[in-house]
């Protein structure tokens, strides 16, 4: 695994994935490598509600996609040193997939994601991206924890 030379890095736009984004930069000054800064859209069925059109879905869906490319656009210019390689992408599809199959054909030598801390009845429900990605993909897979929250709002267990 070391040194490393490509990293894949994940966002989801949240507070969390902000702090796997400082991490997969430090790692990138230690080993001058390049980062893949990747964001997936998931399928439009997750989200929008039944009672909305499947072309004003695809519109949406077009929409957000990009809305993502911009924005993660900006996210790399403002979070990454120039003294390394960045690639933002976005992609489509089930994020879990996605982030193993972006992986695998990148041959990256670790994914950097970070967790929402989600437990119980939503990590039961909706499942555990990160938790998947770990089982499924071919390289090690740094993950960061979601930051704790102040208490009186919502601790994590």
């Amino acid at each position: 695994m070391l040194p490393l030379k490509k990293i894949l890095c994940t966002t989801d736009f949240s507070a969390p994935s902000q702090e796997g984004i400082k991490l997969a930069g430090e790692l990138a000054s230690q080993y001058s490598c390049q980062i893949i800064l990747l964001h997936v859209v998931p399928p439009p069925h997750v989200l929008t509600p039944l009672s909305v059109s499947a072309g004003k879905a695809q519109d949406y869906y077009g929409e957000l996609t990009n809305y993502a490319k911009n924005s993660l656009a900006d996210l790399a210019e403002k979070s990454f040193k120039r003294e390394f390689s960045v690639s933002p992408k976005v992609i489509q599809g089930n994020p879990s997939d996605e982030i193993v199959r972006m992986a695998s054909e990148e041959k990256v030598d670790l994914i950097v994601m970070a967790t929402r801390g989600t437990s119980g009845w939503d990590r039961y429900m909706v499942g555990s991206v990160t938790g998947k990605v770990v089982t499924m993909a071919g390289c090690p897979v740094l993950t960061i924890p979601a930051p704790e929250k102040a208490p009186g709002k919502g601790v994590r267990a």
